[in-house]
Order: C-alpha cells, then structure tokens, then sequence
C-alpha cells in the first residue's frame, strides 16, 4: 500500500494520531473533496479485489467495504474511510473504460439521456465499528454527435473515470442537469461523509 500524506507535513514513515483520518483511495478528486472538510488525513491506495457484477447499490458498497478493511487491517485505531463509484443505466454497470473504444461506447449511450451514479461509503471508525452506506444522484447527459465524443475522448479524460467523463472536468459540459448530491457524481458524497464521520468520532464538521 502506499501512503500519502495530504498537505505540507514532513513525511513520517508512522501515520501520527492527529491525522488518524485515513482516505483509502488514490483518486485525486476524492482527494480534494476530503480537503473541503478541513480536516487533517491520510491517503493510504488500498490493495483490494474489487467485484464487477451486481446490482449498482450492493456492487459500490461491497467495494467500499473491501478497500476500507484492505486499510484497516494494517493500521488499527485509525478511522478510515473507502468509497467506490459506478455508473448505471438500462440495466448496465458502467465502470472505468477498458480502452478507448469502451470510452466511446460509453458515451454514446450516456448520449441524450439520463443515467445514475452510485457511490459506496465505508468508513471503519477507530474503534472497528463499521458502517457502509450508499447515495445516488441522476445526470443527465446533453446529445453528442460522434465527433463530439471522439474529441472527448482524445483529451485523454475519461480513460480514469467511471462512465468515461468527468463532471468536474472537460464532461461538465455535456451534463445538463444533476438530480442528487453533485459531489457524489464526482465520486464522494460528502453530505453523507459527514453524517458518518460524526456518528463514528469524528469532531469539528
């Protein structure tokens, strides 16, 4: 696993107590979202298996639960927090593109219509109480023409990105309009990570 520390902090190869907040998760949006809290953490990458197959709702949970325990379990008394993110429509999970064409495919069906985003929450209070929630928000996608799409997908951006696009990037200007939590399209719904922080121990939010 590789450690992160967030901020200006000397690295230390022990996590201190004070920044015992630990984001189990390389995603750089993610990452930003933590800072609006103000408080101090950590990001750990977590080393997890994660499934592919299932209903949206149990599918991001179950991936949450794993990357937060792949963390937890090696730095006991800290609290941490996992989270995973896909996009669903028709019946159809959509996660990271495999290449450039999965991108493309992607988003011609996004294309024209609505889809949801469900982001999983886990966070293991310090204590091993844990706790995994949901949200979801409903997006919908402006019609793109498949020039619009292949220039897209040439920037580069939705090679990372759940559903191929980002909405707080290059993609906010193919969304029209947003039905639900906007920082959980970008991948933490931080609403709801507050509301489990506090109920795990965690003060000043």
């Amino acid at each position: 696993m590789r450690k992160e520390k967030y901020g200006i902090r000397p690295e230390r190869e022990e996590i201190p107590m004070a920044e015992s907040l630990i984001l189990a998760s390389s995603s750089p949006r993610r990452k930003e979202l933590m800072g609006y809290t103000g408080l101090p953490f950590t990001v750990v990458t977590a080393d997890a298996e994660e499934i592919k197959q299932g209903l949206p709702e149990a599918l991001v949970m179950e991936n949450a639960r794993r990357k937060a325990r792949a963390v937890a379990a090696n730095h006991p008394g800290h609290t941490v927090i996992g989270a995973d993110t896909v996009v669903f429509q028709e019946g159809r999970v959509l996660g990271k593109p495999r290449d450039e064409q999965d991108a493309v495919n992607m988003l011609t069906h996004l294309a024209g219509a609505w889809h949801t985003v469900y982001t999983g929450v886990c966070v293991i209070a310090a204590d091993g109480r844990e706790d995994v929630r949901f949200d979801a928000s409903k997006v919908l996608f402006s019609a793109l023409s498949q020039d619009d799409i292949l220039r897209y997908v040439r920037t580069g951006e939705p090679m990372d990105k759940a559903g191929a696009y980002a909405l707080q990037g290059i993609g906010g200007m193919y969304v029209r309009r947003i039905e639900g939590s906007y920082s959980n399209v970008i991948g933490l719904p931080m609403a709801l990570v507050r509301d489990m922080l506090k109920e795990a121990g965690i003060e000043n939010l």
